[in-house]
């Protein structure tokens, strides 16, 4: 999909070690885990990182500044990111790239055919992956690419992030979810445990199992603060 605007140009402001110096990211994004992962990819290629935990905070940053780029995830606890791209898509001014993210691969069309230029699956794990989506989507003024170093190291979270988002999910059981928050709350911790790589964790997310959710949430917890 075309941009409605023309797109930055970044031949120069790149390093070949920094190839996305010179953006703004706003990142849509209600896990923790997954911000963190984000924040080191975006610190390791030169980007600026915000962050917004939910629709109603999104629109408050997008009315203080204009980023180069958005992520939005899909599932976000006050409505669809879906919405949310639409919303952004057709703004008069609008951001020269918007890209959905979710840990469902089945979203990939929807986010296209909402208005984002691009998808990226969940988890956030490489870097040069995740430069080389954002670079797409910005070639430089004479259409060149800018040779870069190509990091193939993987991003790793500290496991205390995401323990903060299993105590999030923790204080949300605490309400005894029904309807759609138990939805919601099933899905954050679907996509978190896939992030975390903590299989068990997921399983019992898809099934919506409420009180098996509660004790691993809580033994999880506690492994993650004994190290």
């Amino acid at each position: 999909m075309e941009n409605h605007d023309k797109k930055i140009d970044l031949s120069f402001r790149s390093t070949p070690s920094r190839p996305l110096l010179g953006l703004t990211i706003l990142l849509v994004e209600d896990s923790r885990f997954a911000c963190e992962a984000m924040r080191i990819m975006a610190l390791r290629s030169g980007a600026r990182l915000r962050r917004a935990d939910c629709m109603t905070s999104a629109r408050r940053h997008m009315r203080l500044y204009r980023p180069s780029v958005v992520i939005v995830d899909i599932g976000l606890p006050d409505g669809s990111g879906l919405d949310l791209i639409r919303e952004i898509s057709s703004a008069n001014t609008r951001v020269p790239a918007i890209i959905g993210t979710s840990g469902d691969d089945m979203m990939h069309n929807a986010a296209l055919k909402a208005g984002a230029d691009t998808f990226i699956s969940k988890p956030y794990e490489s870097i040069s992956a995740f430069q080389s989506e954002i670079l797409r989507l910005f070639p430089f003024q004479d259409g060149t690419w800018q040779p870069r170093v190509v990091r193939d190291d993987l991003v790793r979270p500290d496991p205390v992030v995401y323990r903060d988002d299993l105590c999030h999910a923790k204080s949300l059981l605490a309400q005894n979810p029904t309807g759609p928050m138990k939805n919601y709350l099933c899905r954050f911790l679907d996509g978190v445990a896939q992030s975390a790589g903590d299989g068990p964790m997921a399983t019992a997310a898809q099934s919506g199992d409420i009180l098996a959710l509660g004790q691993l949430i809580d033994r999880r917890i506690n492994q993650i603060s004994a190290i």
